[in-house]
């Protein structure tokens, strides 16, 4: 261990698993990434504690990182000017009547216009026979980031021309986002019914985007959730959901954490709330041939047509997937990036500079072995059996991508 400090914040479970590590490995300057999982499966430690550590830990090269014990560690205390302290709110004045009951705008129920980049795979006919059999039937779609799960609930919606209202959840959200809450309009104080009761009374499909980063707040949906009629405590007004509501949530994680640590923001959702959906559909990463439609389908919405530079950026991104799924690498290329580096390239007209723009985002290690991969491939040096070039052969659909 050497004399340097750094700035981290560690849990106890981190540092426990840090001081565990160092002691084990003693007189060794670096170590490796997959030493730390290794030691931390072990253990017993999960990835949860393993991956956070290692995202903080000091690189002194590529998958290598500097053995530091917690006793080297400052913690990060932001400094809060006192200005930036809230002063204590007086009480607030009960409510004595509410004037009205009314929605302050209906912008959030709309049918969803088809979108021509879109194209029809995995589940999207089993939630389309869904939607249309008019029955409340809540499903719960899990599944990495940027893999299509919101846009092709989306474009069921505009398939069937039907009403959606989509919610996006936040640590932070309550039941005045979702319920509704008093709000003071022209002077006079009423009751602005909010994005669920506003689906309920349209017969909408309400979609719950990244339930999973919801609080404990999110229970005030669980009535809701079963289908029936719904009191609205605040005004006494009982809600009757109109034939064809529905309730479909997306979330990275099926509710119970993330082991892996990837997704820091998920919650562990109470076990009677899931309960309440009756099916849970995981959606993997497209097949390289449905990805290479959607890629081209891009390139032409952007006027970038570049069928080679399709190809090659399709089976960059499953290459690097397949490396994830092995524990080869810590980040992963999702559709959803493919698709911002051909909205890049179409501005730039440069495939190099568009890649390096998209995966900037990335550590200089992680960014570094996706642009030398990328490479490879390019150069024709990269050469794998285990991951197929995009064949029309691999697309399960075959539906066309523009047929609404």
């Amino acid at each position: 261990m050497t004399g340097d400090y750094i700035m981290m914040n560690l849990s106890e479970t981190q540092a426990n698993l840090l001081d565990a590590f160092v002691t084990s490995h003693e007189g060794q300057a670096s170590f490796e990434r997959q030493e730390m999982f290794k030691f931390a499966e072990e253990n017993g430690y999960t990835g949860s504690a393993a991956y956070p550590l290692m995202k903080q830990l000091p690189r002194v090269g590529r998958g290598v990182y500097q053995m530091i014990g917690s006793g080297n560690v400052v913690p990060m205390t932001p400094q809060v000017s006192p200005q930036a302290i809230p002063q204590q709110a007086a009480p607030a004045a009960p409510v004595a009547a509410v004037g009205k009951v009314q929605s302050t705008s209906s912008e959030e129920v709309y049918v969803p216009s088809a979108d021509s980049t879109f194209v029809k795979w995995g589940y999207f006919n089993d939630v389309k026979k869904i939607v249309q059999s008019q029955l409340f039937y809540p499903m719960y779609v899990a599944g990495l980031s940027g893999n299509g799960k919101t846009m092709m609930i989306e474009q069921v919606c505009a398939n069937l021309k039907r009403e959606y209202v989509r919610v996006q959840i936040t640590p932070e959200t309550d039941e005045d986002d979702l319920i509704g809450g008093f709000r003071l309009l022209n002077g006079e104080t009423v009751f602005a019914k909010g994005p669920v009761i506003k689906a309920m009374e349209a017969g909408a499909i309400l979609l719950i985007d990244e339930i999973d980063r919801g609080s404990n707040k999110l229970m005030c949906l669980q009535g809701i959730l079963e289908g029936k009629p719904f009191l609205i405590k605040k005004t006494g007004e009982v809600i009757t959901p109109k034939p064809g509501f529905n309730v479909i949530a997306t979330a990275n994680t099926k509710g119970q954490g993330d082991e892996q640590g990837r997704f820091i923001a998920a919650t562990i959702i109470d076990e009677a709330f899931l309960e309440r959906f009756t099916i849970t559909l995981e959606q993997p990463y497209a097949t390289a041939a449905v990805e290479k439609r959607i890629v081209n389908n891009h390139m032409t919405k952007f006027g970038a047509k570049d069928t080679e530079f399709a190809e090659k950026l399709v089976q960059w991104g499953q290459a690097i997937r397949k490396t994830f799924e092995d524990g080869g690498v810590d980040e992963i290329i999702s559709t959803r990036r493919l698709c911002h580096i051909v909205q890049t390239f179409s501005i730039f007209g440069d495939r190099m500079k568009a890649i390096e723009l998209c995966v900037n985002r990335f550590d200089t290690d992680t960014r570094g072995a996706f642009i030398d991969l990328y490479t490879k491939i390019d150069t024709g040096a990269y050469q794998t059996d285990d991951v197929p070039t995009p064949t029309d052969e691999d697309f399960i659909d075959n539906m066309d991508s523009t047929s609404f």
